[in-house]
């Protein structure tokens, strides 16, 4: 737009941003929402906000799969370092290396507002009581033999024909802990898997539980905002 308008950069965040009262966005990616699908979220997301009016959203577990890799994590629109020419940072700043296949590790992690992970399905942290089971709608979570295992197992599970498709915006280890956890478990690469293992479980019981019960507790607000957009992606 500078380069447009034959004005500095600076003139022109201050027009859009003083003059016009706006501001700028990241674009950001999602997933390709067709319109089958977004009838679906639509649909299943009233289904979930009946589900939390009539249940405690305390008492559901929610669960994900993440790959961890020893690689140091980059944002490229956020680390940044502040210097007068590029040619004075030091390497080992400026640059964060990348192999063809890191080592990694594959975390599974679950969290309710109550308690930050789940010992043991059979004997959680409710003391034997009821309890809700999440999972998203990934291939071995909806298969025959998992949904039939879960029927058998757990007292009460969110069943793949009820869970909103295409909604990591819906679940808070998506929109909230893994990038927690990565932030903190990743601001610098490891040698070892055994040294990403142990920040990992390290990390994980630093994370507050006020911090997962706000996660956990922003999520009627989301499925609110998919169903007023009508099953449209919300971030």
């Amino acid at each position: 737009m500078a380069q447009e308008l034959k004005v500095s950069e600076s003139s022109v965040r201050k027009i859009v941003k003083v003059n016009l009262g706006m501001r700028s966005f990241r674009r950001k990616r999602v997933h390709f929402l067709i319109e089958q699908v977004k009838v679906k979220r639509l649909q299943r997301c009233k289904g979930q906000l009946r589900r939390h009016v009539n249940h405690d959203i305390k008492k559901i577990v929610f669960s994900d799969e993440k790959i961890f890799t020893i690689e140091e994590a980059l944002n490229p629109q956020n680390d940044r370092i502040i210097s007068h020419k590029s040619s004075t940072i030091d390497p080992d700043l400026k640059y964060v290396p990348r192999v063809q296949k890191p080592l990694s590790v594959m975390v599974w992690a679950g969290i309710s507002a109550v308690e930050p992970i789940v010992k043991n399905l059979s004997q959680t942290m409710f003391n034997g009581g009821s309890f809700v089971f999440q999972q998203d709608g990934a291939p071995a979570h909806t298969s025959n033999v998992t949904q039939t295992w879960l029927q058998s197992n757990i007292p009460c599970f969110i069943e793949k024909e009820q869970w909103p498709p295409y909604s990591p915006d819906l679940n808070p280890m998506d929109y909230s802990v893994w990038s927690i956890l990565e932030s903190r478990v990743c601001a610098k690469s490891h040698k070892s898997i055994d040294s990403l293992k142990r920040k990992l479980r390290e990390e994980w019981e630093k994370i507050p539980q006020d911090v997962l019960r706000a996660a956990v507790e922003a999520l009627p607000g989301r499925i609110s905002s998919v169903i007023h957009d009508k099953g449209g992606y919300i971030e």
